[in-house]
């Protein structure tokens, strides 16, 4: 088939890339004339593991390029995907500029017959008020389609190839419309149907309950977490009590410092504006948003609140001090910081006088371009807690889990550990010497 992917972010590339994969002949268009030179010359603008080869071996076959032409691309091709971001609005829904630039341009560009198919996570009913916008401007037939991605940043290649479920929402009776996206998912789906077909507003509707259920399920054990320092509980057990139970099961149920990221905050927003315009109120997702903006401030009380029980009375107890910071993206296996908790970490703890030092595997260049010469970056994990006051985690990365602790604590000024991510185990570093504090359990050390 003949696809064309508008949009090369995370799920143009991934989604592009993917079809490519499996013989498609796919044209990837991005009005960023920039990154698209960039990626002729085989440049990924951003990190996603196994992306980069997969881009390479499928432009190296012929099945993959990159214009910044919409026309050319769109003209003969079977299926358009949409891809563009729908950033927050500032009322807080979702901002379809590019969904609607985009369709606008399709429809001028439309040739014959094509599956507009809708990748961007976009507010009910989206679908049927671009499907006005493209009808206005072509007299070739097409069909609408919503597909939702669910692809996780770090993991999306492998969520691309073996999908848990695939979301399509078409017009009532499209047996063309369907019958393209059988044909195009059919290599995904051979071991089982994973293809769920339904209407475009269920669809669009699944994708924000999905997430907003996923943020649930963080914030409450978040929410646990505080609750279980205050009683002198660990909510590590309480995690694993709760997993072990099949119908509740154990993910998403990790206690740390706040979800951040491209989706859950933003989708969380866009779902409470969606409900506000129907006059419909969402208590469990609205609460599960103000958790989280308040356990993204939890590590920053720890620290300041650690160094000002040993100065007390002090207007800003950590002047002087050196905070090292391990992990900056939003999770593992991006270099994505978009509303990272490790920002709000690092405005803190300068507000109050420290000196940060910060390291990433992926997320340095990021955290650069955003913070300039406000923080030290490091090379490398050890060296950024070299005469550091104390050593906060923040992003789980797997070299972060298993450190040498007895090269940190001689490389540390103060053997202060703040565990966000609950990686460590208390027990063992405390008898190496240090003061462990975690999320949701007793702090530990002398």
């Amino acid at each position: 088939m003949k696809l064309a992917v508008v949009g090369t972010g995370y799920v143009g590339l991934v989604v592009g890339a993917g079809f490519s994969d499996f013989g498609n002949e796919v044209t990837c268009v991005d009005v960023d004339q920039l990154k698209i030179a960039r990626l002729g010359r085989g440049e990924l603008p951003i990190y996603e593991p196994g992306l980069e080869l997969l881009v390479q071996r499928n432009v190296a076959r012929g099945n993959l390029r990159f214009s910044s032409e919409l026309a050319p691309a769109v003209a003969g091709a079977d299926a358009i995907f949409i891809a563009v971001g729908t950033p927050s609005a500032e009322d807080g829904g979702a901002d379809l500029s590019s969904v609607w630039a985009a369709g606008d341009a399709i429809g001028a560009a439309l040739t014959g017959y094509a599956v507009v198919i809708v990748k961007s996570t976009v507010p009910v009913g989206t679908n049927a008020l671009l499907a006005r916008r493209i009808a206005a401007r072509t007299t070739h037939p097409f069909s609408t389609v919503s597909n939702p991605e669910f692809l996780k940043e770090g993991d999306a290649v492998s969520d691309f190839m073996k999908p848990h479920r695939v979301i399509v929402g078409v017009p009532p009776g499209d047996e063309r419309a369907m019958g393209v996206m059988r044909a195009l998912y059919a290599p995904l789906t051979r071991t089982s149907d994973r293809l769920h077909f339904m209407d475009a507003q269920s669809a669009e509707l699944t994708k924000y309950a999905a997430n907003a259920l996923l943020a649930v399920r963080i914030s409450f054990m978040n929410e646990m977490a505080l609750l279980a320092e205050r009683l002198g509980a660990d909510v590590e057990h309480v995690r694993r009590g709760l997993g072990s139970d099949p119908r509740i099961g154990p993910k998403f149920l990790f206690a740390g410092a706040g979800f951040g990221g491209s989706c859950f905050p933003k989708d969380l927003r866009a779902l409470l504006h969606t409900a506000a315009s129907r006059e419909s109120s969402l208590e469990v997702v609205a609460a599960a948003e103000r958790a989280n903006a308040r356990q993204k401030e939890v590590l920053a009380e720890k620290v300041v609140r650690h160094f000002a029980a040993q100065s007390p009375g002090a207007p800003r107890p950590l002047d002087g001090k050196t905070v090292a910071i391990w992990g900056l993206a939003f999770k593992p296996g991006t270099d994505d910081i978009r509303e990272a908790p490790s920002l709000v970490l690092i405005e803190r703890l300068l507000a109050e006088g420290a000196r940060v030092c910060v390291h990433d595997p992926a997320a340095m260049d990021a955290v650069r371009a955003r913070l300039g010469d406000r923080v030290l970056t490091a090379p490398a994990m050890y060296p950024c807690v070299e005469g550091a006051d104390a050593l906060v985690l923040v992003t789980e990365w797997h070299e972060f889990r298993r450190p040498d602790f007895v090269r940190i604590r001689e490389l540390m000024r103060a053997p202060i550990l703040f565990d966000g991510r609950n990686v460590w185990d208390p027990t063992e570093v405390a008898r190496l010497g240090f003061r462990y504090h975690g999320i949701g359990r007793a702090a530990v050390g002398s």
